[in-house]
């Protein structure tokens, strides 16, 4: 009762300041503002009003307005929203407390990626998750629940919808964007971006191209006590966007989007709890990149229906370095050891779907979707002079050779191949008995299969531990199934909607890698695969404008019950070689709300409070039941205030912005946990003319230490962890033509 007062009463002072920063307002912020953000949450064009689902949007001018750059600087704003901010580009985003960690899923997301509707998530173990830059960004939209009908697995709490501006050939645009800030700790380095677009109509109103170039980079603040480096964690992303809008005839429309996307982080983003250092014995780097190209064709079949194929090839590469040194591998004491992942997969998908077009009593919409993916593994131990080592202590290695056990000083190493194929037919119908109620049905059929084959050549890892002979095995998986989905929806008058739904999700298995290993070293047989986990969701929700459209608000009440929940857990000291395995059950339910209101012409606020209670219904590995799901906090407030005044020379514009995270296990079963902080950030910004505009800002204005993450704090005596990016000042400079 204490922190929830102390909450309200932080919100309270949030919202009576009357100035705001980088929160992500919500799409009720522009809609009280005129605008009607239109959506495509259900793959058709509707009003976010409209759809009888929970859904948060964010629109770009917002993103702009906010200063956000990534995900971490809106995403976890949304209600029933969290983020599990552990490194750049494979940090996930968490909804409704479906998780079952607050670091990293070893196999397939629980939430979706998509880009202008192309798929971004392959399953297993992701390789990168897209965090994509927020420069010429239409909208974000974010559906809460599962999805496994219209969008298919990996969808178990809901799914992220990047939506980016593609060519307008009306006219001719462009924009530009330069920043320049400082974080506290980073040892004087400088945050920095420049972005630009530019639109070219080239054939007028027929054929146009868009294309759109970024480099950001973002100083380290967390300094290396054992090597005396200082601000080792810089990030640089860079980015290139370019499409291609034809329409050769009225209701005729192709595009073709392709985008490329690199981050380069100099060291990880993992710290000793407790301050801003880390005291690894050498440098931790890591790389992504994503390449996507995809081409659609919309095509009006008449007035009653419309034809959309969409056929997407993505590219996904990451490699990452870990010190290994304090393991103490063959030696038994630290010595000089380097772990090297890289992960490389191939996504190529194509979905075919007709819809019915228009306000009808009868709505329709009816589709296939089929997806392809190969990922390869390669993760290899390295240690300086470990052959030689292995030589020059035979009795403790069998005999065996050091260029048997460790050729070319690689010790370790796993070899993964993976295919996946996915087939999905899906639709959805409406009726409409009277004006006012509309009944949908909807279903998905799938069909999955999943091959994968592990190889772990010889190897050595301590003393008198070692594999002369290697391991290799396969594992071949299919599974068929359907997922269900009812909404009912009441929309007495234009501002008001209530609705009702009932819908499934679910997630791929695969296989475990080090299932092999770690039966191979006696600590316990370990399953070779893994199976899919699915979800049933139910909830309740309503939508109502009052007051002339100044007060917006959304309220959504849930359940979900989780099943075979696809749990990664740590094998036993000295090894903590992770798993996957299905296991128990659990419950989640939650309340969301949102609300914006317009109190003045130049005054208004925002919030969104989310109340999730989860917990264990089936124990599991020696976890009991009542367990609370990792990372699934109680309580999250989000809050904004804007002071605008559009009369005034410069049109001014004033915004503070708070946010309460309250406490979460990191982790099933651990004591540490992450949350319990609270945000403020603070911008105001000008207009200097009708094509320039000027804004200064301050993020994390009092400099809390919030604890995102700790995902080894259980295996090391001085816990690790993740946390909330110190204070940060910058000035932004956009224009416009």
């Amino acid at each position: 009762m204490k922190m929830t007062r102390m909450v309200m009463t932080a919100s309270a002072a949030a919202l009576a300041m009357g100035m705001l920063l980088p929160a992500a307002a919500s799409a009720q912020e522009a809609e009280a503002q005129g605008e009607d953000i239109i959506v495509t949450a259900t793959k058709r064009e509707e009003s976010l009003r409209d759809v009888a689902l929970a859904i948060s949007a964010v629109t770009g001018d917002q993103l702009a307005q906010q200063g956000a750059q990534g995900l971490s600087d809106y995403i976890a704003r949304m209600p029933g929203v969290v983020f599990n901010d552990y490194q750049p580009s494979v940090s996930e985003v968490i909804i409704r407390g479906v998780a079952s960690t607050t670091y990293h899923e070893q196999g397939q997301t629980t939430t979706g990626y998509y880009l202008n509707e192309i798929p971004l998530s392959e399953p297993g173990w992701p390789t990168l998750i897209p965090d994509v830059d927020t420069f010429d960004l239409d909208r974000v939209e974010v559906l809460r629940g599962p999805q496994g009908t219209l969008f298919g697995s990996s969808s178990l709490g809901g799914l992220v919808n990047y939506v980016v501006h593609t060519p307008d050939p009306t006219k001719f645009d462009a924009a530009a964007q330069a920043l320049i800030g400082a974080t506290d700790n980073s040892s004087g380095d400088m945050n920095h971006a420049v972005k630009g677009m530019i639109n070219i109509p080239l054939i007028q109103d027929k054929l146009a191209v868009r294309l759109v170039g970024l480099d950001r980079y973002d100083s380290g603040y967390i300094d290396n006590t054992r090597t005396g480096a200082e601000g080792i964690n810089d990030l640089r992303t860079r980015g290139l966007r370019g499409s291609v809008v034809f329409t050769p005839a009225e209701g005729t429309r192709i595009s073709y989007l392709s985008m490329f996307q690199e981050t380069r982080l100099e060291d990880q983003t993992t710290l000793r709890l407790g301050g801003y250092t880390t005291d690894s014995y050498q440098a931790q780097p890591q790389r992504t990149r994503l390449f996507v190209n995809s081409l659609r064709v919309d095509q009006d079949l008449g007035d009653a229906a419309k034809l959309t194929v969409l056929g997407a090839l993505s590219d996904k590469k990451n490699r990452t370095v870990f010190d290994e040194t304090p393991t103490g591998y063959l030696q038994g004491v630290p010595v000089l050891s380097t772990y090297v992942g890289d992960n490389h997969a191939k996504i190529r998908s194509i979905e075919a779907r007709v819809a019915s077009q228009g306000e009808r009593r009868f709505n329709w919409l009816v589709g296939v979707f089929y997806q392809y993916s190969k990922k390869s593994v390669v993760e290899d131990v390295h240690q300086a002079g470990a052959a030689a080592f292995i030589d020059a202590n035979p009795a403790d290695f069998g005999g065996y050779p050091g260029s048997l056990l460790a050729p070319g000083d690689v010790f370790n190493q796993y070899i993964t191949g993976q295919s996946n194929k996915d087939l999905g037919i899906f639709g959805e119908v409406s009726f409409k008995p009277v004006p006012q109620l509309e009944l949908t049905v909807g279903g998905r059929y799938y069909d999955v299969k999943a091959d994968a084959q592990v190889t772990i050549p010889p190897y050595a890892s301590f003393r008198g531990e070692f594999t002369p002979t290697g391991i290799s095995f396969g594992s071949k998986q299919a599974e068929n199934g359907f997922t269900p989905k009812v909404t009912v929806a009441y929309r007495p008058n234009k501002d008001f909607m209530a609705y009702a739904t009932y819908s499934q999700g679910y997630r791929v298995g695969g296989a475990n890698p080090n299932a092999g290993r770690i039966g191979g070293i006696g600590v316990g047989e370990l399953p070779v695969s893994y199976d899919s986990d699915t979800v049933d969701n139910y909830e309740i929700g309503a939508r109502a404008t009052l007051a002339g459209g100044r007060l917006l608000l959304d309220a959504t009440l849930f359940r979900i019950d989780w099943k075979d929940i696809q749990v990664r857990l740590f094998s036993p000291a000295p090894y903590f070689y992770s798993y996957v395995t299905n296991a128990g059950g659990a419950r989640i339910d939650g309340v969301e709300f949102s609300g914006s209101w317009q109190v003045a012409p130049i005054f208004r606020v925002a919030t969104s409070v989310t109340y999730q209670d989860s917990e264990v219904t089936e124990p599991f590995a020696g976890f009991a039941e009542g367990l609370t799901l990792p990372g699934s906090s109680k309580w999250s407030v989000n809050s904004t205030a804007t002071l605008e005044l559009k009369d005034v020379p410069g049109k001014p514009r004033f915004e503070i912005a708070h946010r309460y995270l309250s406490s979460a296990p990191v982790a099933f079963g651990s004591p540490a946990t992450r949350g319990d902080f609270n945000l403020f950030d603070l911008r105001g910004s000008v207009e200097v003319d009708e094509h320039v505009s000027l804004s200064a800002f301050v993020s994390n204005l009092f400099n809390e230490y919030g604890v995102l993450n700790a995902p080894f704090s259980d295996f090391d005596p001085r816990p690790q962890g993740s946390v909330v990016r110190p204070r940060t000042i910058g000035l932004r400079f956009d224009w416009r033509l």
